[in-house]
């Protein structure tokens, strides 16, 4: 009786466990099938993502490899029958483009270098000096922010024309050198870096320019390289404020040059897009440069608790 009793009990503990591998085996699997499926439609979904974004780019470079008469064409080819690379020597030739992308360049470079250095001395005076009103003024620095730049452009061009700058780089690149935006940006990085480090520069006899440019900011290359990319995107694009400034061909930047591809006697779009495509190639190498600096930047810096 005894062993026949020992022998149900094993038969049903046999039973329990086979009962708790199966449903233990079953949970697995599923756990596996989520975790598949879960970075399938993830991947799915970003790549959907990025064929809509980069499609505006794909039409502008087929738009530029076609005869003007076939642009609007319908239903539209989106592979041109005959592909016209020649439209970008005759986008280049047409007008004085090699001259735009010059103006450009002067004036996206400068303003990113004086973006940089006003930014980093007021970030710094935020982020380590103590003054009356400290916090007060940089809460009325960030307002700004708040202001749209339409409304700025009749007094900045007032300001402007009183200097008897208009017509000139200092024109396109003064009135955006001073930004908020970045003065937060790297105010929040310089708050992450130890304050210990600059008391031992203090000990050794620097003063607060040499902590500045020789301590923080060679520590603060990935805040600086996002700061600088925008900066340098947005000098590039601005359309708005050098068609108000600049009233000559010889000084209009990529933006302007782009428009006069549309004139009284038609409008050249396979040229237009042509010369966009030739537009966006500093800026795609400038982020490939800084690519690595730009995700550590944004992750580093943040939008608060640093």
């Amino acid at each position: 009786m005894k062993s026949k009793v020992q022998e149900t009990a094993q038969d049903n503990t046999a039973a329990l466990r086979q009962n708790t591998f199966g449903t233990q085996s079953n949970a697995l699997a599923t756990t596996r099938g989520s975790g598949v499926v879960g970075p399938i439609v993830s991947h799915a979904l970003l790549t959907i993502i990025a064929l809509i974004m980069l499609f505006p780019f794909f039409w502008m470079l087929d738009t530029a490899l076609k005869l003007n008469s076939q642009v609007f064409e319908f239903p539209p080819a989106f592979i041109p029958s005959s592909i016209q690379w020649g439209n970008f020597i005759e986008a280049w030739t047409y007008l004085p483009f090699g001259h735009f992308i010059f103006n450009t360049l002067v004036v996206a470079v400068g303003g990113t270098i004086v973006v940089l250095l006003t930014s980093s001395m007021a970030a710094y005076a935020f982020a380590r000096l103590k003054f009356p009103g400290r916090d007060i003024i940089f809460v009325g620095y960030l307002t700004t922010l708040m202001v749209p730049q339409a409304v700025l452009v009749i007094p900045q061009f007032f300001l402007i024309k009183d200097l008897g700058w208009i017509n000139s780089y200092q024109a396109l690149i003064l009135p955006s050198a001073f930004t908020a935006f970045g003065t937060f940006l790297l105010r929040q990085f310089f708050k992450g870096i130890p304050v210990e480090l600059e008391e031992a520069a203090k000990l050794d006899g620097c003063s607060r320019f040499r902590i500045l440019f020789q301590l923080i900011l060679p520590l603060s290359k990935p805040a600086l390289a996002v700061l600088g990319l925008f900066s340098f995107i947005g000098f590039w694009n601005n359309f708005l404020w050098p068609l108000i400034v600049i009233n000559t061909a010889d000084m209009a930047t990529i933006p302007l040059g782009l428009q006069m591809y549309q004139g009284q006697h038609g409008q050249a779009w396979n040229y237009m897009m042509a010369g966009a495509t030739i537009a966006i190639i500093p800026g795609l190498i400038i982020l490939i440069l800084v690519q690595k600096y730009l995700v550590e930047g944004i992750s580093l810096t943040g939008l608060g608790g640093r």
